[in-house]
């Protein structure tokens, strides 16, 4: 009992020592006595909690207002272009993520709008970020908003990958897309100079140029929020199997504007219009038998590359299978036979060390 005694008293902390002059701020309740100089340390703790809580609470309301004011911007346009213009609403995940969903029109199987906002309700990512950007002064966060048409199959005759990115852009939107691998940078004369194409062929940008895209290129307008703009028949990941679904889409990457969303309407109505155009473009025969040549030989590769990776697993399954049939038959031996077979073992695996000596 002593020796708890003992114990106990050692871990009990000092009493606390309080002056008998303090001449500070004092609040007094009866027998209470509170005497706020004592307590720094808890107040800016508690103060920096509130504090934290109070940037979580703002910054996730920021996100939401500019993702509900390009809602209710975009609205009309959305409603008049799609049967059902806002599937399910507006889905949130976390604070930074959000995604709308519309259907229901012709050469356009769907419209899925992205949100990717800046982590405004996370103070310290907010920090890390700007501690980033002040070494790595090409870094500049963003609030990413992109637009992907998923098209009919039908609407886009001939299968390319081609787009049109902003030249400060460029290496972002490249090292984060596998199909743009497929195509060359050029520069066009109808394109602004601000502007890179990346095309397969020169065939497949006179096409693209015959739509209204030069013209939604030259709006001065969108220069602070455009990024890129691509019509594409591969995924943007490269895929592990040659039985991978494919799809045409038509990705509009954008800056999601501060305010005033609304700016971009006439963009957006105009890829649209572009969109119902792409039917009416052509390509040379000669064109389409490279875009079809240079699938196939993708499509070589990755069955070359699936069927390795099957050889190797099967190898592997068959050395996984052979070591468990062989467990099993020394767990029915004998212990006089296991432990022969262990030192059969331990005398192999020395020589083998000892012949690895010799040869170094």
């Amino acid at each position: 009992m002593s020796q708890f005694l003992g114990t106990l008293a050692r871990l009990t902390p000092p009493p606390v020592v309080v002056p008998e002059e303090y001449d500070g701020l004092e609040f007094r309740w009866k027998s209470l006595v509170f005497r706020p100089a004592y307590f720094t340390s808890e107040a800016a703790l508690i103060g920096f909690i509130f504090f934290y809580l109070a940037w979580a609470y703002i910054g996730k309301n920021v996100n939401k207002q500019r993702v509900d004011a390009w809602v209710a911007a975009y609205t009309p346009l959305l409603t008049a272009q799609f049967s059902a213009p806002f599937v399910k609403g507006v889905t949130a995940d976390g604070y930074t993520d959000f995604f709308t969903f519309s259907t229901g029109r012709r050469n356009i199987r769907a419209l899925q709008t992205v949100f990717k906002l800046q982590p405004r309700h996370d103070l310290f990512q907010m920090f890390a970020e700007f501690a980033w950007g002040m070494v790595d002064m090409q870094y500049t966060p963003i609030d990413e908003l992109e637009l992907d048409f998923i098209l009919d199959p039908a609407s886009v005759p001939g299968d390319f990958v081609w787009a049109a990115v902003t030249k400060q852009e460029l290496k972002d939107v490249k090292n984060g897309r596998w199909d743009l691998e497929f195509t060359k940078i050029t520069d066009h004369p109808l394109v602004p100079a601000t502007f890179s194409v990346m095309s397969e062929f020169a065939d497949v940008t006179d096409a693209i140029l015959k739509t209204n895209i030069a013209s939604l290129l030259s709006d001065p307008a969108i220069g602070p929020y455009f990024r890129s703009i691509s019509i594409t028949d591969q995924p943007r990941v490269q895929p592990e199997t040659v039985d991978a679904p494919k799809e045409k889409h038509l990705i509009l990457s954008l800056i999601a504007p501060a305010s005033k969303p609304e700016v971009l309407v006439n963009l957006v109505t105009g890829v649209f219009k572009m969109i119902d155009t792409l039917p009416k473009i052509a390509l040379r025969p000669e064109t389409k038998s490279k875009l079809r040549k240079a699938r196939e030989g993708v499509e070589k590769n990755l069955k070359a590359e699936q069927e390795k990776l099957d050889k190797e697993q099967q190898e592997e399954d068959r050395r996984a299978a052979k070591k468990k049939a062989e467990e099993e038959r020394v767990s029915k031996l004998s212990a006089a036979e296991q432990q022969k077979r262990l030192d059969k073992e331990k005398k192999r695996t020395m020589r083998k060390s000892q012949a690895k000596m010799v040869r170094k």
